[in-house]
């Protein structure tokens, strides 16, 4: 097996430890589960595109967008370092249209399928005339479109077929530090790349410095107003939870919903049923929970009051007047990009900009700090 020259053409894996025998044929156990036949990239029409949006964009937000368009026609990949609820994906929209509008072939990744679901209906709105698909899971029947949005793991249908690959959330769990779909991103582009995150890691960064390459940056929300500023409460465990149980109460009185985060899916499940002997009206989520996705839909109808939730609400869901408390903020699970993330939640329509972050732990952590100095000097450049 030492011995053994193999290079694997899905995600370029080459480690012997990774490469099994069959049939006296080599494969690779790192993408296996990644079988399957690529399509082929249609043929180059031009089409008619109107963007339909209920709002303009800033002067700022025109001039970066402008800028994206401007480094695609020139071959160069874009980085997208934006705040959390800067309008990044807006700033795609241009780029787009134009490319679109060329005939070339557009898709928008994004590591979660509950946003990549959000972000389906974001589009459809967005492009009214055009064909808008979402490729995810067991929903795969419709492969191709004017704008496919997919998980990362589906890019493996689509061997040499971008001409402009959106990747959002590329610092995001299952994508970041990810060989295997970092290998299925740069297998699927023919042409160039448009990255977007709030917390790129500093290797992106450092790729993006080099030639070829950009880095935008816009580090105000769209509103223009300062992202909350997480406030830290230490408590010890048991005096967490009845801290909890009389925030939400407060909140409830004053008509406001939040998102309790938690480390870990069991334990969503176990606070939840302790708060709800005293808090009524909330529910919880995680990504191994049934109804997940009606569950979320009424919480942004109002119907439920608070939502104790893992990560899968962490990105991309914007919900009016939300107030969030991270509980156990001081766990392994979160990193500075996490809180920053999750801190990013509140505050984001321009009718409530304001909103309350608690970081509710035992102790104080540096990735704690570090969340809060990032925020506050995003602030600054207010």
């Amino acid at each position: 097996m030492k011995d053994l020259l193999f290079v694997c053409p899905v995600c370029g894996n080459k480690e012997a430890r990774y490469i099994g025998i069959k049939n006296h044929q080599p494969y690779c156990r790192k993408c296996i589960s990644f079988a399957g036949k690529s399509i082929e990239p249609p043929p180059r029409i031009l089409k008619n595109v109107v963007i339909d949006l209920p709002y303009s964009l800033s002067s700022e937000q025109k001039a970066l967008s402008k800028r994206i368009v401007d480094n695609f026609y020139r071959g160069i990949d874009t980085l997208v370092h934006a705040v959390c609820g800067a309008g990044k994906t807006e700033l795609s929209y241009g780029v787009i249209s134009r490319a679109v509008a060329d005939g070339l072939t557009v898709g928008f990744a994004l590591p979660r399928r509950d946003v990549v679901i959000e972000l389906f209906y974001r589009l459809k709105d967005a492009f009214p005339h055009n064909k808008i698909v979402a490729v995810y899971g067991d929903h795969s029947s419709t492969l191709q479109g004017d704008i496919i949005i997919l998980t990362t793991h589906q890019l493996y249908r689509y061997k040499a077929y971008f001409d402009l690959l959106v990747m959002d959330e590329i610092d995001a769990f299952p994508f970041k530090g990810n060989d295997v779909l970092i290998a299925m991103y740069k297998r699927s582009l023919r042409g160039h790349s448009l990255m977007m995150s709030a917390t790129p890691s500093k290797e992106i960064l450092k790729e993006f410095k080099e030639p070829g390459h950009d880095i935008v940056e816009l580090r105000t929300r769209f509103h223009k107003r300062p992202i909350p500023v997480p406030s830290i409460k230490l408590l010890p465990s048991l005096m967490k939870e009845f801290f909890l149980i009389s925030r939400l109460k407060e909140y409830q009185k004053k008509h406001l919903q939040c998102f309790v985060f938690v480390p870990l899916i069991n334990m969503s499940m176990t606070l939840f049923r302790f708060v709800s002997f005293f808090v009524k009206n909330g529910d919880f989520v995680n990504s191994k929970r049934e109804r997940r996705g009606e569950i979320i839909e009424d919480f942004k109808k109002g119907k439920t009051s608070f939502l104790i939730t893992t990560a899968v609400l962490e990105r991309g869901v914007t919900i009016k007047s939300l107030q969030v408390i991270v509980f156990n903020s001081d766990s392994f699970i979160y990193d500075s990009s996490s809180l920053i993330q999750i801190a990013g939640r509140a505050g984001r329509k321009k009718e409530a900009p304001n909103g309350e972050v608690i970081f509710l732990s035992s102790k104080k952590t540096e990735f704690m700090e570090k969340a809060i100095d990032e925020i506050r000097f995003c602030n600054s450049f207010l």
